[in-house]
């Protein structure tokens, strides 16, 4: 019995399909190490990130939903737009170093 060439390219194609179906997207990924309540080390002012919330204290003390793209933390309130990005300048268990959105680096410690 002879298989048609079609029936091993429908499953190449499936095979693709459910590849990438199943791998994850790293938009999605939330970072273990942001995880925590973070201390700045200028003012105290404290930075709080769960898996779905951003809250820093000295700007406003209402959570924020967050996501990370990249080396980028991008907030929102309430899903409210434009978002307001953070970039991770670096990260380990025990310090973060953000680049905030009026052009200022702060550190922070664990």
């Amino acid at each position: 019995m002879k298989i048609p060439p079609i029936v091993y390219i429908i499953v190449a194609s499936l095979l693709v399909l459910l590849t990438v179906a199943c791998s994850h997207n790293k938009a999605d990924k939330t970072y273990p190490k942001l995880i925590g309540v973070w201390k700045s080390k200028a003012d105290g002012s404290l930075l709080k990130i769960t898996e779905k919330k951003f809250t820093m204290e000295s700007d406003a003390p209402d959570p924020e939903d967050y996501f990370v793209k990249g080396d980028t933390i991008y907030t929102s309130f309430q899903g409210n737009l434009p978002y307001t990005k953070y970039a991770i300048l670096a990260l380990d268990d025990h310090a973060l170093k953000l680049f905030t959105p009026d052009s200022t680096s702060v550190e922070f410690i664990k």
